[in-house]
């Protein structure tokens, strides 16, 4: 594995703690605007790491 997978792994986790804490917060807290930041930064951070993972050759 290069760096640029590595990387891009740890952006899709990222990401995607990002976006299960953004809907744990809509589910509790109801709609507020942290949980609008949690769940676009936490879509912009998966998407960005899957496709530099998709963009790396084996």
């Amino acid at each position: 594995m290069n760096v640029k997978s590595i990387f891009g792994a740890i952006l899709t986790l990222a990401g995607l703690i990002g976006l299960i804490y953004g809907g744990v917060d809509f589910t509790k807290g109801g709609v507020s605007q942290a949980s609008f930041v949690y769940v676009i930064m936490g879509g912009i951070f998966f998407f960005a790491g899957i496709g530099l993972i998709r963009s790396t050759k084996a």
